[in-house]
């Protein structure tokens, strides 16, 4: 009993542990101090609204969600497509696609970020939006196929055949019968991927064009010459970001699983 109670308290502590630093920063978020630190001097806005006006935040504010939206479309659609082929199909190399499909999250996104500079630095391809992109879609497929997959493996195939045998093609049997069914996890994964995006520092560093920024290495630049309170006003808006959205995803997921039920 007493090892039980050491177990739940060490517990305890290392959720402090992790989540203090958080809440730190969402309570310095609303500081009016020009320095940030405690005591809290008082509760303002006045960060949030100095971080609307800083020009170069609002840009990076502008790349992400245009980078987080163009990757979770790209990536929900190809995850649904490779989740359709691996679940209902067989085919040669279908273990080997799966690897391939996988293997982003299995290999450290250092090593992966580099890899791929490196490989078009070797091919004389200089560092671009569009090359961005298609590295964040690298990252986010793996999610999106996962969560689609866990999905459509529950989808009995006899829908499917009920619908074909009443004269639908296969093309409307998917839109009119599989994807409403799929919908929860396409949700699901679609908002994953734009978090994932969202939230991304690591590759992005190695492969963003110069003098382009998105949020997060916009505030490793920023923290890289002072600790303004402005970060902590952005730290803010991004906490939520990173965990509201996910939630979204869980929320939306169980709303559609018990409207179809």
């Amino acid at each position: 009993m007493r090892a039980w109670t050491l177990i739940k308290a060490y517990t305890a502590l290392v959720y402090v542990f992790m989540f203090a630093p958080i809440a730190v920063v969402l309570l310095l978020a609303f500081n009016d101090s020009q320095f940030g630190g405690f005591p809290i001097e008082g509760f303002s806005f006045r960060w949030f609204h100095e971080l609307m006006q800083n020009e170069a935040i609002i840009r990076a504010f502008r790349t992400s969600f245009a980078l987080g939206l163009l990757t979770a479309v790209i990536a929900t659609t190809i995850g649904i497509m490779a989740s359709l082929a691996l679940v209902r199909y067989s085919f040669p190399g279908k273990n080997l696609v799966s690897t391939l499909l996988i293997a982003p999250i299995l290999v450290p996104e250092t090593v992966l970020a580099v890899g791929l500079l490196i490989f078009l630095r070797w091919l004389s391809v200089p560092r671009s939006f569009f090359l961005l992109l298609v590295g964040h879609v690298i990252i986010a497929i793996p999610f999106v196929v996962l969560v689609v997959q866990a999905r459509l493996v529950g989808i009995r195939r006899e829908y499917e055949e009920a619908s074909r045998s009443l004269g639908a093609n296969p093309l409307q049997t998917f839109f009119q019968v599989t994807l409403p069914l799929l919908m929860p996890a396409v949700f699901a994964g679609a908002l994953f991927a734009f978090t994932i995006s969202f939230d991304n520092i690591t590759a992005t560093i190695f492969w963003r064009p110069s003098g382009s920024e998105t949020v997060p290495t916009q505030i490793f630049g920023m923290l890289r010459h002072s600790v303004s309170p402005e970060i902590n006003a952005l730290g803010f808006v991004m906490i939520v970001l990173t965990v509201g959205i996910p939630l979204l995803a869980g929320g939306l997921a169980r709303y559609f699983s018990r409207k179809q039920t």
